[in-house]
């Protein structure tokens, strides 16, 4: 047994940490290991968190695959329009990325994902705030970060767009909403399901010229 809890108060505080294996490091760093694990060399649990997590990712993956996890109110929309302008999408995670894919291809549709590239996982070495899957994304898809805006809707979703200086917008969540989104360029409730009072990319292209929030 790992006598492990994490409700909805600890999880939303885990998520101040990238990645899901790291999650599972800094919390059992912070609050003890296992019983069934403490005695471990460091590379022994490790092995053991990487081998939960793969657990971890099947469960979600069936969540999704049961459609028991849905998509935020206006994500659909925005994307439709922006395919429809040509755009080049991305999706850049901490997650798993078969999860990711996964979670795309089901949830989204065969026709949208085939308009995304995506950047995942361990693709890179540190994780959000770190920069670095946005600058992945940026230089594989030869893209302008000064026409780039980044959706995201956590700390350090944030710290990760503002250190790779791109443009961002951020959706608050149920586990976020009441973290600091300091420099975002807009900060929003959800995107919206009505483009009347929603997100739209009109709305997004004029965060490019629009200063961050104080």
């Amino acid at each position: 047994s790992l006598d492990t809890v994490w409700d909805v108060e600890r999880y939303g505080k885990l998520l101040e940490v990238g990645g899901g294996k790291e999650r599972m490091t800094a919390h059992w760093n912070e609050v003890g290991w296992p019983t069934a694990m403490e005695s471990m060399s460091d590379e022994d649990k490790q092995a053991k968190v990487k081998e939960l997590h793969l657990r971890k990712t099947d469960i979600f993956m069936d969540f999704i695959n049961q459609k028991k996890i849905p998509l935020r109110p206006g994500v659909l929309r925005v994307i439709d329009e922006a395919i429809a302008a040509g755009l080049k999408l991305a999706v850049c995670s901490t997650s798993n990325e078969n999860a990711v894919r996964n979670l795309v291809q089901t949830l989204m549709g065969p026709e949208r994902a085939a308009k995304f590239q995506i950047f995942a996982g361990d693709m890179v070495q540190k994780k959000k705030p770190a920069p670095d899957v946005y600058l992945m994304a940026v230089d594989s898809m030869e893209l302008n970060k000064s026409k780039c805006v980044i959706v995201e809707d956590s700390g350090i979703g944030l710290g990760a767009a503002l250190a790779a200086e791109i443009s961002c917008i951020v959706t608050k969540s149920s586990y976020t909403a009441g973290e600091d989104f300091t420099g975002a360029n807009l900060i929003v409730e959800e995107l919206g399901d009505d483009a009347t009072d929603g997100v739209t990319l009109e709305t997004l292209a004029g965060l490019l010229e629009k200063a961050p929030t104080a």
